[in-house]
């Protein structure tokens, strides 16, 4: 390479990050990494118009999320919510193959079926382990605590779990079957009314596995580990004891399974589509027994369905006859395919009712519930008066020259109405751009990241519940930056759109579900808020409120010399 064509290379790079640098000026302004309390030499304002409103959901798509609520959640702040779930179930092997057809595969007996067992694992961790002497053998035993378990702990409700003969099929046939078929959060009553009535979970109390009711008529999510044990097949040795972390383990009926499965009809497991047409799922129903309730938010996608059960192993010789073995065997069935949140809310708190009701009203509490419950709509800057496309306010904001160091909403948890301990507070909320239904730029520019606990990766963007400082504090407020937002407003003459507010299960996650029926605000809400069924009550913009908790967008800046 000459010199000059060196020479020129340098030039023409220097050109590319210069330009690159202004271009990227508006999004990194000088005291854009400035995060926190202490903002020396920057000039703060308050005054700027904010509005904010409550809307109520109502149904909303809740099929295929990745968690489902299941059970009973007393929250007082709001009201009971009833969760039910619906899901297909799914063949580990198709079309396999069992020693009960062809005699010459067995000796005397067919393949039998011993047991059939449901299991769910819980969100735990470990709080303990130690070395304990059971029986004069030392076993290592393992206490977990649970997580995402929500209302009293210990408190029960019936659990019924029953076979579905509701076809979840995967696409809409109203479109073409061009989309995916939705199903929606009001979908319980048609799903109950098309169970077969055979309760699958019938084990009776008078069953040693069942004797306190725990897998049916008074279920609890019980967070004792799992223990089972085996006779050891060496003499003299002692027995063979397995341990597994807390989960929902229900012993299913062997009649429905052994004419389901182990003898199907010709042709009925031979891949999965035909399977789900044949066996279209299952349905777990909860009823309340007068208590306060629990509720869990599982996975259900990591359970699975275990066929216990025995045949020959047959060995043909070269000469002689064949010899048989007894041998026990495992069949799985998984819980893929598609699957349904069924909610039902009762006694709603009026307050709470009053308000998401009436969203032409200037909130002085906004109420967040998850499920099929409510969002909050927030206004920012105000009318454009000369109907030029920007608002009165950030037109002032230009002229001034401000450079905009940082822009929060603060949002402070009204703690009178959250003080029932039963109001279990969510860790986050979420902002979004409710015309549009997408992230706020503030989001999408946060790299931050928690290798530990990522539902609070974009720390920066915030979010998250900011509680006191004492063991066992309650939630004070939630701090959402929008630096970004404002300085896109400001700067390159965005669009000005409605937000709007939810809590989140995962921050990870900015999806959205479609409202069976659309408002006048909008027709859906982030699919991470269908999925938990926790709620907040936090202060509004409304002048009722005072105004040390009033919701305010707070600006640092600075002005030009």
């Amino acid at each position: 390479m000459n010199k000059k064509s060196f020479f020129q290379f340098i030039l023409f790079g220097l050109f590319v990050f210069i330009s690159f640098v202004s271009c990227d000026k508006d999004y990194n302004e000088i005291g854009a990494d400035i995060v926190g309390d202490d903002h020396f030499g920057f000039q703060k304002y308050t005054g700027a118009f904010i509005k904010s409103y409550n809307q109520k959901l109502g149904p909303i798509a809740s099929n295929n999320l990745a968690v489902n609520p299941l059970g009973f959640y007393d929250n007082p702040a709001f009201g009971t919510t009833q969760a039910n779930f619906v899901t297909q179930v799914e063949l580990s092997v198709s079309n396999p193959i069992f020693n009960n057809v062809d005699d010459n595969n067995y000796d005397v007996l067919p393949t039998v079926l011993d047991s059939v067992v449901l299991e769910i694992p819980y969100y735990s961790t470990i709080k303990q382990v130690e070395q304990v002497e059971v029986n004069g053998v030392q076993e290592r035993r393992t206490t977990y605590e649970l997580d995402s378990i929500y209302g009293v702990e210990g408190s029960k409700f019936k659990l019924s779990v029953y076979q579905s003969n509701y076809y979840l099929r995967n696409l809409d046939p109203n479109v073409s079957l061009a989309e995916t078929q939705l199903f929606y959060t009001d979908k319980d009553a048609e799903i109950d009314n098309n169970k077969i009535p055979v309760l699958l979970n019938d084990l009776p109390t008078s069953d040693p596995r069942n004797a306190d009711g725990h897998e049916n008529s008074q279920f609890y999510f019980d967070k004792r580990e799992h223990k089972t044990t085996v006779p050891n097949e060496t003499a003299g040795q002692p027995d063979v004891v397995t341990r597994s972390k807390p989960s929902m383990r229900l012993h299913l009926r062997n009649d429905v399974f052994n004419a389901a499965i182990i003898n199907a009809p010709s042709g009925q497991l031979a891949d999965n589509n035909v399977f789900k047409n044949f066996f279209r799922g299952i349905y777990f129903k909860t009823e309340s027994l007068g208590n306060p309730g629990n509720m869990a938010t599982l996975n259900f996608k990591d359970g699975k369905i275990t066929l216990y059960y025995n045949e020959d192993k047959k060995t043909t010789p070269t000469t002689g006859d064949p010899t048989y073995e007894r041998i026990n065997k495992t069949y799985v069935l998984n819980l893929n395919g598609n699957t349904v949140s069924l909610l039902n809310n009762t006694n709603e708190n009026v307050d709470y009712t009053n308000a998401s009701n009436n969203p032409s009203q200037e909130a002085a509490q906004l109420f967040l519930k998850g499920g099929q419950g409510s969002i909050s709509v927030i206004d920012i800057f105000g009318p454009d008066a000369n109907n030029n496309g920007i608002a009165d306010e950030i037109e002032v904001i230009k002229a001034n020259g401000w450079l905009i160091n940082e822009a929060n909403l603060t949002f402070y948890v009204d703690r009178l109405a959250m003080s029932d301990t039963r109001s279990i507070e969510p860790n986050r909320i979420f902002l979004y751009d409710l015309n549009n239904k997408k992230m706020v730029v503030d989001y999408i520019l946060d790299g931050t990241s928690n290798g530990i606990n990522p539902k609070f990766n974009k720390s920066t963007f915030g979010g998250i519940l900011e509680k006191e400082n004492v063991a066992g504090g309650r939630g004070v407020k939630y701090k959402i930056r929008i630096t970004n937002h404002v300085r896109s407003l400001i700067n390159r003459d965005s669009t000005n759109v409605r937000l709007g507010l939810s809590i989140t299960e995962n921050i990870n996650n900015v999806g959205f579900s479609k409202l069976k029926t659309a408002n006048t605000t909008t027709n859906s809400a982030p699919a991470m808020s269908v999925m938990s069924p926790l709620g907040t009550i936090l202060y509004g913009s409304s002048p009722l409120v005072p105004d040390d908790k009033r919701l305010k967008l707070e600006i640092y800046y600075t002005k030009p010399d």
